[in-house]
């Protein structure tokens, strides 16, 4: 496949998708055709990747993560990979680490807390680098880690974070075997400035979203990572509305991790998911919306509240990732390991397409 240079580059922006075949990776694609750019397709499987690509009249490249020869002469032609091969705890570092070696910008659709710890402490080596590495440019996390910037900046004494979200939509495949992976993980939190494991489901709360009234449970979500960069805030909690979720006791969560920790498991569920999993449809997309609200309080009883009505988070993931993609391309966006809003700002979540923002509320204690 012949591929533009870097001058050709400069007047039709062309850029890497990994995982193009995946449920997300063709969103993506396809959404990108349709604005008008040209990423060039990449993944281990040339038959998917034909079967994406030549429908799109896109190039692709046939690439193996553990062939860092051949990934890196790659990745030289290119100022930006975006990259949405998971699972991202296999998957990840070898992309970051090539990323760095050619001083390739990077970004990434992860909600994993460890990848996204990983990612977030490579700042010194990226910097050194040039390079800028972003991960969770999608859903997880961009409209929590933005809402959680504009209630800190509203707070600026805030001790404590509780980020939720709810969702009427389906789910890929991807996503549920990063889902099954977390649940095997356990759940975790932010206190007092470190990551803690914590049970599924150790806090509920009730949550005013923008539709109304919610009962969440708490669950390992990408935020406790990357809201304590944005923010600084030492006690982050997330939760989300989940049917089936709160009813989770201590002891169901405990099987579950026990269940879900072993390999031979794990293996056997990817294959179900993969046979039985397509994702959810565009009908089935265009029906359906997310719900976000952040709250942040200080020792005083002070709290600030801020929430957000967004698209289906599929298309709410590829429209972030395209726009991220755009601003690292025009240099808009400083080298270092950064959140969404550090790198773009809290107001980045805005520009998103069908996204209206609930604007803060203050409580006073």
């Amino acid at each position: 496949m012949s591929i533009p240079d870097r001058r050709s580059r400069r007047l039709a922006m062309v850029w890497m998708l990994y995982g193009a075949t995946g449920y997300t990776g063709r969103l993506i694609a396809e959404l990108a055709v349709r604005r008008g750019y040209e990423p060039v397709l990449a993944g281990r499987d040339p038959r998917k990747l034909a079967t994406t690509a030549v429908p799109l009249g896109l190039d692709y490249r046939t690439l193996d993560l553990r062939d860092t020869h051949r990934l890196d002469a790659a990745l030289r032609e290119f100022d930006v990979v975006a990259h949405c091969a998971g699972p991202f705890s296999a998957t990840s570092a070898p992309m970051v680490e090539a990323c760095l070696r050619t001083g390739t910008h990077y970004l990434d659709i992860t909600g994993e807390i460890d990848v996204l710890e990983a990612v977030l402490a490579r700042d010194d080596d990226s910097r050194a680098a040039g390079v800028t590495l972003l991960p969770g440019a999608g859903f997880d996390v961009v409209p929590t880690d933005c809402l959680a910037a504009m209630v800190a900046a509203e707070l600026p004494g805030a001790t404590d974070l509780d980020l939720a979200f709810t969702t009427n939509g389906g789910i890929s495949p991807g996503t549920l075997k990063s889902a099954m992976e977390g649940v095997a993980l356990g759940g975790r939190a932010r206190v007092g400035g470190q990551l803690r494991e914590v049970p599924v489901g150790w806090r509920r709360r009730t949550v005013t979203f923008p539709g109304g009234e919610r009962i969440v449970t708490s669950l390992p979500w990408g935020d406790v990572a990357t809201a304590y960069r944005t923010t600084g805030i030492g006690n982050i909690t997330t939760f989300a509305g989940i049917p089936g979720l709160g009813r989770m006791t201590p002891r169901a969560a405990r099987v579950s991790r026990d269940v879900l920790g072993r390999s031979a498991v794990r293996r056997f569920a990817n294959t179900a998911i993969d046979a039985l999993v397509r994702g959810p449809g565009r009908g089935s997309r265009s029906a359906s919306r997310v719900e976000v609200h952040a709250e942040a309080g200080d020792a005083a009883g002070n709290a600030v509240s801020a929430a957000l009505v967004g698209p289906d988070t599929y298309d709410l993931t590829a429209d972030s990732v395209l726009r991220v993609v755009t601003a690292l391309e025009a240099g808009e966006v400083p080298p270092g390991a950064l959140t969404p809003a550090t790198a773009l700002g809290a107001d980045f979540v805005r520009s998103l397409d069908g996204v209206r923002v609930v604007e803060p509320r203050h409580f006073r204690g």
